[in-house]
């Protein structure tokens, strides 16, 4: 089916380390590579002005910046109270997903249907073996782009064909040599908080990386960003200058601090306000005399509606309280043990059961991994800001490290499935181990650090631990690192596994 043909287009680990150890030369020849694709698919580039795209980059938030733009857009879709809608579909394409690749690309903030993925999917296969036949050459993978760029070529495609009155398009890695930056005029740029990641492609420093996510920029688009370091704002505004845009700086919007925003972190209100300014720029470029006299109550609505699943999301079962966020950059794992903090301190307002006790449970446990990365160092920046926001040298009783393997027996679901990592590491749990090894020196007093080889096990060995504490203040658990773990940690739930 789809899922399993596209998978064979993932870059396997030893090619992923081939270029790394490469440095960053390659990065030059993704855009022609890329455009190259979409000609054999039978588009140009500049055919996708037609879907006036909202292109976001950044380090952190921009996923949920692009969930929040969606989502204030989509207010002004046809419904019972809305007589003169403005548009009939938002498109929005994001990446990493989480338990169903169709999940990247979504139309009305809701996932592609499976039937119209698979219809899309084979589209653009079958056009690019075409090409391929037409030119001599093989029908094999090699007449087709790699993962990320297929997924990319095919939500630009599948935009065209549902023809979406906009497409919010996000970042992969970067944005000078993205393989979403075959943008020609974007309707509208933003760039969302900026730091380290992905230092093999991008750069080891802020003003490196600043460069890449700039290269979304152009002439004639607005853009505009959030406060950044100043070496990283000195970056920005000079490639503004040169490609003569102008960039606009949003502080946090006082309006935004009075809504209880969908996605409910302190940090995430920086995101909204970013997310209003670059929705209000794009009304008022295209709808300024629809929009009417008060549009700032769709703009509630939408911030209020937001859905991201695995941001910021809080989950309850029986005498457990699932805190989950994925946190893979040291900045955001750092936002994720806040967020976290935060809902060990307040009063809990989950259910009516728990009116009158705090939710600073006596049992605080970790479920972590990150297996690309530098997850030691993930795991100690979660440790120290622990540490500092709870005034707590033991911010946890229990701690598990997992493997993203979904299942103990099944193994991954097809949508989860990634053979972009080193598969002897993952079975002999060596991240895994060296966590273990890490967390101990860290803190000598957490009760029990164990290793489970699945996400399943972990989530079983978690509900264990609750069984034996028995009745009494709820178990709180942060679930953080990977997006693949989040994904896959919630595929366990719903699925009922993990008993």
């Amino acid at each position: 089916d789809a899922v399993t043909a596209l998978n064979t287009l993932q870059t396997n680990s030893a090619i992923i380390d081939s270029v790394r150890k490469a440095g960053k030369s390659l990065n030059t020849q993704a855009i022609p590579e890329m455009i190259e694709w979409c000609r054999r698919a039978g588009y140009e580039p500049a055919d996708f002005d037609k879907l006036r795209p909202i292109h976001i980059a950044g380090t952190k938030g921009k996923g949920s910046t692009s969930a929040f733009i969606s989502s204030i857009l989509t207010q002004f879709l046809p419904s019972s109270s809305q007589s003169n809608a403005l548009f009939q579909k938002i498109g929005l394409y994001t990446s990493p997903h989480l338990r169903f690749v169709r999940e990247r690309i979504r139309i009305n903030n809701e996932p592609l249907s499976e039937e119209l993925f698979a219809r899309y999917f084979f589209e653009v296969w079958d056009r690019l073996e075409e090409s391929a036949r037409a030119r001599g050459e093989p029908t094999d993978k090699k007449a087709k782009p790699s993962y990320f760029r297929f997924l990319t070529l095919m939500a630009f495609h599948t935009y065209i064909r549902e023809e979406v009155d906009t497409a919010i398009i996000e970042c992969g890695i970067g944005g000078e040599y993205d393989s979403t930056n075959i943008i020609v005029h974007p309707s509208v740029t933003g760039i969302t908080s900026l730091g380290i990641d992905h230092v093999q492609l991008l750069g080891n420093t802020i003003e490196e990386i600043a460069w890449h996510k700039a290269g979304i920029m152009k002439e004639g688009a607005p853009a505009f960003t959030v406060p950044q370091s100043p070496p990283a704002q000195a970056v920005l505004e000079e490639r503004a200058r040169e490609r003569s845009v102008q960039l606009s700086t949003v502080q946090e919007n006082p309006f935004v601090t009075e809504i209880k925003l969908g996605l409910e972190a302190p940090f995430q209100r920086s995101n909204a306000s970013l997310a209003v300014k670059i929705a209000m720029a794009y009304l008022r470029n295209h709808h300024e005399s629809d929009l009417g006299h008060n549009p700032l109550q769709k703009f509630v609505h939408g911030l209020e509606q937001v859905r991201w699943p695995g941001r910021c999301e809080t989950r309850r079962e029986d005498g457990i309280v699932w805190h989950i966020d994925s946190g893979h950059t040291l900045e955001s794992i750092k936002l994720a043990a806040s967020w976290f903090a935060g809902h060990v301190s307040l009063p809990s307002q989950l259910n009516s059961s728990s009116a009158g006790k705090t939710s600073s449970g006596k049992t605080r446990i970790l479920l972590f991994n990150q297996q690309t990365r530098d997850a030691p160092a993930l795991a100690r920046a979660l440790h120290s800001t622990l540490v500092a926001a709870l005034k707590d040298e033991q911010p946890f009783t229990h701690v598990v490290f997992c493997t993203n393997l979904t299942f103990k027996d099944e193994g991954y679901r097809p949508d989860l499935i990634s053979i972009n990592t080193d598969r002897q590491k993952v079975e002999a749990l060596k991240v895994q181990k060296g966590l273990r090894d890490a967390w101990k020196e860290l803190d000598e007093g957490t009760g029990e650090v164990e290793v489970k080889g699945s996400i399943e096990e972990a989530v079983e060995w978690v509900r264990g631990v609750k069984a034996k504490a028995g009745n009494g203040d709820d178990v709180l658990v942060l679930v953080t690192g990977s997006v693949h773990l989040v994904g896959g940690f919630l595929e366990v739930l719903e699925s009922g596994k993990g008993v």
